[in-house]
């Protein structure tokens, strides 16, 4: 009895700290929701003022707020770029940590033209005009540089993609156009057929008319073979046949032979 208390106090602790860990989580996540729901509407109403303070606005406070929104909307996209990017492709991670320092010298750029917005000495702001603009090209051609090799890297991968993709495409419809194949083979071995004979004719002409044959009175055999470069033949040898002696031319001193008697 008291092992089954002990296992149920157990039991309902564990309840109790798993809800206290998953309120606290959908709390944590709720409160990022809404951190992330004012940046983007804070960001959004700082565009927005930029846009109208670059487009209504004249001399040293414009071309300020022609920097900043340029600025800002170079970091912006890259960083959407990127962020988008390296969920499909690991390698961009150095890429994202390269932005990450940029980002730094871009943010320190952004307040240092936020804080001469208000600085009331116009002519000095002048004359650092031209080397705040440098900064922001500097650092807005860095982004733009990262955001256009992302963008070209991951249309590279989607051209490889396609371009295999439509190769397997050929092959199965290939496969599937078989009866094709197999009408060409009876044709090609018809034709095949039809040219056999006349094409081993034509061979065996040709082939006879490379060597001209030699003609019954052309001379002897010796200089026909000597002409073309081989040994002159010899004559063949005749056979040697014995005598017949009843043909033979008897003198008159030859005795003649003696008939042969049995006992």
């Amino acid at each position: 009895m008291e092992a089954a208390i002990t296992i149920l106090a157990l039991l309902f602790v564990a309840f109790i700290a798993l809800g206290v860990y998953a309120t606290v989580k959908a709390v944590g996540a709720a409160k990022r929701g809404v951190d992330r729901t004012i940046t983007q509407a804070r960001r959004t109403v700082e565009d927005t003022t930029l846009r109208a303070k670059s487009f209504g606005q004249t001399g040293v406070a414009g071309e300020l707020a022609q920097l900043r929104l340029a600025l800002r909307t170079s970091m912006r996209a890259t960083q959407d770029a990127l962020h988008a990017g390296v969920a499909e492709d690991s390698s961009l991670a150095e890429s994202v940590g390269l932005f990450h320092r940029l980002s730094a010298h871009g943010l320190e750029l952004d307040d240092e033209l936020k804080r001469l917005e208000r600085e009331p000495d116009r002519a000095t702001v002048a004359a650092l005009l031209p080397q705040l603009k440098e900064r922001t090209q500097r650092i807005t051609h860095s982004a733009d540089s990262l955001r256009w090799a992302a963008r070209d890297r991951a249309r590279q991968f989607a051209d490889d993609d396609l371009d295999a993709l439509n190769a397997q495409i050929d092959i199965e419809a290939g496969a599937l156009r078989h009866w094709t194949v197999e009408e060409q083979r009876p044709q090609q071995a018809s034709g095949a057929a039809s040219q056999g004979p006349g094409a081993g004719a034509g061979r065996a002409h040709d082939a006879g008319a490379d060597w001209p044959e030699p003609t019954a009175g052309a001379g002897n055999s010796t200089t026909a073979d000597e002409s073309w470069g081989g040994p002159a033949r010899e004559e063949a040898p005749q056979a040697i046949t014995a005598p017949d002696p009843h043909l033979r031319t008897r003198y008159p001193w030859q005795k003649a032979a003696r008939p042969e008697t049995t006992n």
